[in-house]
């Protein structure tokens, strides 16, 4: 009898192999029509209420459609946790890369060492964190408050009063927008930053925070600063409604339509354009690239432009 019972278990575990090998694992299940195993690529984003992250995420989704390959999109809603959590997720989903949208520039950073660990590549787009990713594609934050903060001072003809309306503090784009602000205000010493507070990046907090800087500066502002377009037109929004605007030049960055249809306007005296397809575009050729382990760029910046009245024809669709 012990002879029969251990041939049938033989038997029993020898069957067993055999249908564990003809059914795959999860990350093997999705295949192009070639047999060769579909991309899954996790993608984290900062905030989806923020329009050009928006615009990023589109352009991603267009771009991945178009190769064949599958995003997984998930919000972090401004959470660094969240963020990392979302990464843990999709190490432990065995995708094949991920795009992190980060939320911040130290409290996002574990999600990068988390997957770079797993040998998951891992491409930062849009935004930076401290720890190094894959690689990173985005645009220069200094140089984008250098050149609204140059324009801003040529306006005022290097005297007057202004206030700046900083994004999410702590998010690499706060960061170095603000850097490059200070750096052009250094230059001239007859230009006085009566006032800078965070708007978070949001279009109804920087209307009220304009108000208050109404409040208690009144006809002292000569000009805004503000980090993005979303707090800009609330600055904008306030600015009118106090009747001021027309003493007021305003400059933000990021050439949304809402904020190009106010240059034409004359609402919005200038935007700095931050292009959100090339950022979304090249961020998934890279996260392609490194998936199927082939040469890509470590970093990829794409340069910022000037929109004011003389040259918005360029960019209006």
């Amino acid at each position: 009898m012990k002879r029969i019972s251990l041939t049938f278990s033989i038997a029993t575990l020898s069957l067993a192999i055999l249908l564990t090998s003809c059914n795959p694992s999860p990350s093997s299940e999705k295949s192009e029509g070639d047999g060769s195993k579909k991309l899954v690529v996790g993608v984290t984003m900062l905030s989806m209420q923020n329009e050009f992250i928006v615009n990023v995420n589109d352009e991603m989704t267009k771009k991945a459609q178009e190769a064949g390959i599958e995003l997984i999109t998930v919000d972090a809603e401004r959470s660094a946790l969240k963020q990392v959590e979302q990464v843990e997720s999709f190490i432990a989903q065995k995708v094949d890369a991920i795009i992190m949208n980060p939320c911040e520039v130290e409290a996002s950073s574990p999600a990068v060492a988390k997957a770079l660990a797993a040998k998951i590549p891992i491409i930062n787009v849009n935004s930076e964190t401290s720890a190094k990713p894959s690689a990173f594609v985005g645009s220069d934050d200094v140089e984008s408050a250098r050149i609204a903060m140059k324009y801003i001072a040529e306006r005022l003809g290097g005297k007057g009063n202004i206030v700046m309306m900083d994004g999410y503090m702590g998010q690499a784009a706060q960061l170095k927008r603000e850097q490059g602000a200070r750096e052009i205000l250094k230059q001239y010493p007859n230009i006085k930053l009566l006032a800078n507070q965070t708007g978070e990046w949001d279009r109804a907090k920087a209307m009220s925070l304009m108000e208050n800087w109404i409040q208690s500066f009144g006809p002292q502002i000569n000009a805004v600063f503000a980090h993005n377009d979303e707090m800009g037109l609330g600055a904008v929004k306030a600015l009118t409604d106090a009747g001021m605007k027309d003493k007021v030049i305003v400059v933000s960055i990021d050439a949304i339509p809402d904020a190009l249809q106010a240059v034409k306007k004359g609402t919005l005296d200038a935007t700095v354009f931050q292009n959100a397809e090339q950022q979304g575009s090249k961020a998934i050729d890279t996260a392609i690239k490194a998936a199927k382990g082939q040469p890509y760029e470590k970093q990829t910046l794409v340069p910022f432009q000037l929109v004011t009245k003389d040259n918005l024809s360029k960019f209006l669709k």
